[in-house]
Order: structure tokens, then sequence, then C-alpha cells
């Protein structure tokens, strides 16, 4: 049920929030390339691809590219610390979404991540 006088969607914290407009843009073109031919990237490729768009390193959060058992996973999370907001990132079959969001309350991005 949405909010009295609202339509239920959260505001976009791109939009408010010039640092992670800026990153969101820089996210996606950084994590592009990594996604071609429909490959699902490694979880180090993907720190590579934002280190190498001059993301610090300590502000990127990306979820396990293989499970426990070994096999690859069906979609990997990146997050990058922007300001008051996390910019989120899911690659699944070649393609990258991105998105701006509030931080979880301890400061974090994703939930579970290991870093």
């Amino acid at each position: 049920m949405a909010p009295a006088g609202g339509s239920g969607t959260q505001p976009d914290p791109a939009a408010a929030d010039p640092v992670a407009a800026d990153m969101k843009a820089k996210v996606e073109a950084a994590l592009a390339d990594t996604v071609t031919g429909g490959r699902l990237p490694a979880t180090e490729q993907i720190r590579a691809a934002l280190a190498d768009a001059g993301v610090a390193a300590e502000a990127v959060e990306v979820t396990a590219s293989r499970t426990p058992t070994g096999l690859d996973a069906d979609a990997v999370e990146a997050a990058v610390r922007a300001g008051e907001s996390c910019v989120v990132a899911q690659l699944r079959q070649g393609n990258v979404v991105v998105s701006a969001l509030p931080a979880l309350a301890e400061g974090a991005c994703l939930v579970g991540a290991a870093g």
C-alpha cells in the first residue's frame, strides 16, 4: 500500500546526490565491458574493472561469482559507497543493471558481503 499522498515508489538517491549520480555513471561504464559475450565476470574481474575506473578498493563490495560447491553464480552484485548512497550493480546473463540505493543502517551496501 502506498503512503498517503505518495505514489509508492522510492525516490532515486542519485537524483538528489550528485556524488551518487557520478558514481552510478562510472560503475555502469566500468562494468559494461565485463559482460561482453554474455559471460559472467569473476569477482576479482569486477574489482579490477572498478579499480581501473578509479573507484577506491575500500569502497567496493562484491558478491561471490562461484557458489561454495564450485558452480558459477547466476548473478553477481557489486556495490560502491558514494556519499550517503550505495551504487549497486547486478551482473546477469550479459547485462548490467545499476541503481542508486540508500546505504544500510550500519553503513554497508550489501548484506553478508565480506567486502
